[in-house]
């Protein structure tokens, strides 16, 4: 009786595990740069709703000769959860209730030699830790991040 040998397909263990370890090392190298990544862009929120804040300012200053707040200049957020919360210093405040650690605040004054001026400030916690991300503009459209939540 003559043996046939079957031919042998498909991958051993050790091809196997060789393929499991090369995924683990590159999703070790990957996902953190992702969330990096990700937390970046979600700092854009902040910088894009604060520039509307100066442009609905602005418009307002050349109509009435001050600054006023979110109410009257007609500042708000069309996303229904925004991730910050924004302050123009006059108990006007917009988007998110931060949590108790968060203090967001900004300010509207006559200014210097009766020059009006206004800074708003967005506050939240982006990646869910303690940190918060902190932006703000003021009336000659300086827009920095005072705490860096990323």
């Amino acid at each position: 009786m003559k043996m046939f040998q079957k031919d042998r397909q498909g991958f051993t263990l050790v091809e196997l595990m060789i393929v499991v370890a090369i995924i683990g090392i590159l999703a070790a190298i990957a996902i953190p740069n992702f969330l990096k990544y990700q937390a970046k862009a979600k700092q854009s929120e902040a910088k894009v709703n604060l520039k509307s804040v100066y442009t609905a300012e602005l418009s307002y200053l050349a109509e009435s000769d001050v600054y006023a707040s979110f109410s009257v200049v007609g500042f708000g957020l069309s996303a229904d959860n925004p991730r910050y919360q924004y302050d123009v210093g006059l108990g006007d405040l917009v988007g998110k209730t931060p949590l108790a650690a968060i203090t967001c605040g900004g300010a509207v004054s006559a200014g210097i030699d009766s020059n009006p001026g206004f800074t708003s400030t967005g506050c939240g916690n982006i990646d869910g830790d303690v940190a918060i991300d902190s932006w703000f503009i003021n009336d000659v459209n300086v827009l920095s991040n005072m705490a860096n939540d990323v």
